[in-house]
């Protein structure tokens, strides 16, 4: 016979005189636990929370404390995840930080970094911008993420934030329409590197609620925008209502939803690989135009199933099943679209092929810090490019490549020899 749950309510508001400006919710275990984490995250599009991924979400905390946070709101997801899903946890507990003071508090600290797990809830992402950043809110998240290694997962706004990138919407939201006619409008309020520092979503910015309403041209922008204003490709992950992403500690990103009961998909996006890629005009008062012979960006669109049967590796972002790719394209501020297109083929250079040489060998592949280089010829010169051929570093003739402060992914090693004109490439993934 199970032990009886004992369900525990705290409540802690700011009213009268009390000194606590945060407001706790707490069912479970008051005692705190540590046990085995996985990392993931889980990016859920708003709406209902899909129970499967909720599940793939707590499983990976090892049956710990689960930390529910939020600017506004109740205790809505207690109930649910204590005991609603079938997965046995220690606690859990939703803290409303509406304020710097609360986000800069001691217990808020302190039960954060005790946490095993932590799902943001859905809101408005100003609100978490605002408070939490540059706070022990976002100190402790990302200690979880990147030093515990627990999972981290948020729908709606909580999705939002999560990226390397994030649309703040610091005046308000926007709409594709809006953003498409005018990239550098005053609601085209994008922060980055600032807050979450996800690994597998470097250089990644998301969007929710993806099909209600057409989000797509808001997220182009967003695309555009970065690439303008960094000279970088950015990447994009975008969720339909009811859909979730759920990537885990090897990069592999599954996606759960309600199909074919309901038509509920996953978007990767990403810049189409194929030089010049940036955008032809993406500039203050005037309609974005990213054409690019008709495939500006290329796109793997997946419907999410109870199972998470098909998957998108984050590691290339070439590797995929069940799913379809697109072209999409924006001329004059109107975004188009070609379905059933091919997969992104392209190399640095134009090559078609990365050769694999046994006179030729990079090791240890996957890399965590130091890739050496073993060849017959000694390299006259070695290129790093990034896995959409986009230049990254280059080296002189050297037996030793430094990977330690690259972000995790798949590069392009680019090798001239000496005494002769061959030049080799293979692919070198990098996982810390």
């Amino acid at each position: 016979m199970k032990v009886l749950i004992i369900y525990l309510f705290i409540c802690i508001s700011i009213y009268g005189f009390a000194q606590t400006p945060y407001t706790s919710f707490f069912t479970g275990d008051v005692n705190d636990v540590t046990t085995s984490t996985q990392y993931g995250v889980c990016l859920m599009g708003g709406a209902t929370e899909d129970d499967n991924a909720m599940t793939w979400f707590l499983n990976k905390s090892g049956g710990g404390d689960i930390v529910v946070i939020r600017a506004t709101g109740s205790n809505g997801y207690n109930t649910y995840l204590y005991s609603g899903l079938g997965v046995t946890v220690n606690s859990v507990e939703t803290i409303v930080i509406n304020s710097l003071a609360a986000a800069n508090h001691p217990y808020i600290r302190q039960q954060l970094r005790n946490a095993e797990a932590v799902f943001i809830a859905g809101g408005n992402q100003n609100d978490y911008i605002s408070y939490w950043k540059n706070t022990a809110v976002d100190s402790a998240l990302n200690y979880l993420i990147n030093v515990k290694h627990c999972p981290i997962g948020g729908t709606s706004a909580g999705m939002a934030i999560q990226g390397q990138s994030y649309f703040s919407a610091a005046v308000s939201s926007i709409t594709s329409a809006i953003a498409l006619q005018n990239p550098y409008g005053t609601g085209v309020t994008i922060g980055n590197n600032d807050f979450l520092h996800n690994p597998t979503l470097n250089r990644v910015i998301t969007d929710t609620h993806f099909d209600n309403p057409d989000r797509r041209g808001r997220i182009t922008t967003f695309l555009a925008r970065l690439f303008q204003d960094s000279t970088q490709a950015f990447f994009g992950i975008a969720c339909d209502e009811y859909t979730a992403v759920c990537i885990d500690d090897l990069g592999i990103a599954k996606v759960f939803g309600g199909f074919p009961t309901y038509d509920g998909n996953a978007y990767f996006i990403q810049v189409n690989c194929n030089l010049p890629n940036s955008p032809e005009n993406c500039s203050t008062g005037q309609p974005l135009t990213w054409n690019r012979n008709n495939a500006a960006l290329k796109v793997y669109q997946i419907k999410g199933d109870a199972s998470a049967t098909n998957a998108f590796d984050l590691n290339d972002w070439t590797t995929c099943s069940g799913g379809t790719w697109q072209n999409w394209y924006v001329i004059n501020g109107v975004i188009s679209y070609s379905l059933n297109s091919s997969a992104p083929s392209c190399l640095p250079t134009r090559m078609d092929e990365v050769k694999q040489n046994t006179d030729l060998l990079l090791y240890p592949n996957p890399v965590n810090s130091i890739l050496k280089i073993f060849s017959n010829e000694i390299p006259k010169k070695i290129m790093v490019y990034s896995s959409i051929g986009l230049f990254v570093d280059e080296e002189k003739a050297m037996q030793d490549l430094d990977f330690s402060d690259y972000a995790n992914g798949m590069y392009l090693v680019k090798i001239e020899l000496e005494g002769n004109s061959e030049t080799r490439i293979q692919k070198i993934i990098v996982k810390h």
